[in-house]
């Protein structure tokens, strides 16, 4: 497992655009963390590598925010199992070309494909993040 130190939410989402850089059309990328950990600013760096300039804001009430069909940004807090994720039509998402970015993902572990990449994000201080990753 690799790990990188950030020490500002500028570095964290700078890391997140260099991260996306790594990854392949249709990965799927489980972000953990606590709320508050960075996972959404590590987000708005992915979406930045891949080119997107919209503003990206965490999907809580939406559940999935769609970028252009480049990326797929999950937020899974309030879902309670992989059954409920299937009826809304989000698991097809982990099918498709774009990168899906899975915010609170052990609520729906359950549906998730086997090769998953696995971000955590841990607080290590009051602005210094630890963001392991494999």
């Amino acid at each position: 497992m690799a790990f990188f130190i950030s020490k500002s939410a500028a570095q964290t989402e700078e890391f997140g655009a260099q991260f996306a850089n790594k990854l392949n059309r249709g990965a799927v990328v489980v972000l953990n963390g606590e709320m508050g950990a960075g996972k959404t600013v590590f987000c708005k760096g992915v979406a930045k590598g891949l080119g997107i300039d919209d503003e990206i804001l965490s999907p809580t009430y939406a559940y999935m925010n769609d970028y252009y069909g480049k990326l797929y940004h999950f937020d899974c807090y309030r879902l309670k199992s992989g059954a409920e994720a299937e009826a809304l039509g989000l698991c097809d998402y982990f099918y498709a070309d774009g990168v899906c970015l899975i915010e609170w993902a052990e609520n729906i572990s359950d549906v998730l494909p086997e090769n998953v990449i696995t971000v955590t994000i841990e607080k290590t201080g009051d602005k210094e993040r630890k963001i392991s990753y494999e």
